[in-house]
């Protein structure tokens, strides 16, 4: 019975390891994404207006490419006004980036300045390389 329990748990490990990032193709620059603020949301929505296998990242060949993402955050209320409630936003920016270089890793950081969006690419030695634009924003 011991040996089935520890086998069992054993497999179990095994199969929540599947669930993590993919390993980074070389031959790929990778693009992290990170939001700077608590209860937010970034995701990977699109490259070339194509959607994006997996919403934690991007992974692009070398060259240039735009980049679309999806924000979620809430407006305080000491920018909407004394009785507010948080409003929530959805908004979509995007990044253009002419120069992915294979194997390199980058990242992209979003955040917001009461109603608005903003997003910056930065490179591996944390220069900043390329802002978002948005593209529209909704309550959520």
């Amino acid at each position: 019975m011991r040996k089935l329990m520890l086998t069992g748990g054993l497999l179990m490990l095994t199969g929540c390891a599947g669930f993590g990032f993919p390993h980074h193709d070389p031959s790929q620059a990778w693009i992290d994404l990170d939001s700077r603020q608590e209860d937010t949301t970034l995701q990977a929505l699109e490259v070339d207006k194509k959607a994006s296998p997996d919403k934690r990242y991007f992974q692009v060949q070398p060259g240039s490419h735009e980049l679309t993402v999806r924000y979620q955050f809430a407006v305080q209320p000491t920018n909407i006004g004394p009785d507010a409630k948080p409003l929530w936003r959805d908004c979509q920016l995007n990044v253009k980036f002419n120069d992915f270089n294979a194997g390199e890793r980058y990242q992209l950081q979003a955040g917001n300045i009461g109603f608005r969006p903003w997003a910056k690419l930065y490179d591996q030695q944390r220069k900043v390389i390329g802002h978002g634009t948005p593209a529209g924003c909704q309550r959520s």
